[in-house]
């Protein structure tokens, strides 16, 4: 599933070609994707493009008059294209922009969806989100508050949208493990100064993977149609049973929630 860095990747990609343009039209060839693709979005013609943003895993695209919300689901992306190209079996929507440039959403498992809001404030969607993890609101101090009294194992707990957003699987590993903190210890365990260390970590890998373009293990592409290069320097994610690239002892790997956690049980306390 695209995470934060994939999406604020695409949101960096998209961008140049849609603000100050206008979108002619929409071409919807499958409206059937985790939700009915919204009529508004189907029947809207020349709707110019104020600004595209990202909240969490969320693409907010913002035009004179409503919003479009757009989630990758589980292998959605965005493309663009310098002209338009003919469809392939799992393209299947298409925003004709004035500039030329088409920018074209292929989602595999239709898992993604496209939905309307007159105004994103008032969008149940992003009502209980929490910070944003790479934004001045988000630190270690904020960690250690919500933090007390948690009995919940570290990892799953920050992966809930409503302590800070955008923290999946993949990140939720190697942030851990830059942090040097053990994923299964339990959330009110973290101390002042562990809590500053794993805000300052989430940080460093959100950043540095959005620098790589994101992560691509299956479908997930940059707008540009190049893969995420972020996978190259992946310490412990999908390394079971393989040398910790720090302390050389095997990468092991255990359930949480039923997402699998990878760790080093040496490097992570």
């Amino acid at each position: 599933m695209p995470e934060l860095p994939e999406v604020e990747t695409i949101r960096r990609g998209i961008e140049p070609w849609l603000v100050g343009h206008t979108i002619l039209r929409a071409t919807v060839r499958n409206a059937r994707l985790r939700w009915p693709v919204d009529e508004k979005i189907i029947t809207m013609r020349y709707r110019p493009v104020l600004s595209v943003q990202r909240r969490a895993k969320y693409l907010l695209l913002e035009l004179d008059q409503g919003w479009i919300i757009i989630h990758l689901g589980m292998s959605g992306c965005l493309r663009v294209l310098p002209q338009m190209q003919s469809p392939q079996k799992h393209d299947h929507i298409d925003l004709v922009i004035s500039n030329g440039c088409v920018i074209r959403y292929t989602d595999p498992r239709r898992f993604g969806f496209w939905l309307w809001s007159d105004d994103v404030r008032y969008s149940q969607l992003l009502a209980t989100l929490g910070p944003e993890p790479l934004s001045d609101a988000f630190d270690g101090r904020w960690l250690y508050e919500k933090s007390r009294n948690k009995r919940t194992p570290i990892k799953p707990w920050l992966m809930n949208n409503k302590l800070v957003v955008g923290i999946g699987n993949i990140y939720a590993n190697e942030l851990l493990f830059i942090a040097g903190i053990f994923p299964g210890r339990a959330a009110y365990s973290l101390t002042e100064e562990d809590s500053v260390l794993l805000a300052h970590s989430i940080k460093v890998v959100l950043l540095r993977s959005i620098e790589h373009g994101g992560t691509t293990f299956r479908n997930f592409l940059q707008s540009n149609g190049k893969p995420g290069y972020f996978v190259q320097e992946l310490q412990v994610y999908g390394r079971a049973g393989k040398p910790c690239r720090t302390c050389e002892t095997l990468i092991q790997v255990i359930k949480h929630s039923q997402r699998s956690t990878f760790l080093c049980p040496k490097c992570q306390r």
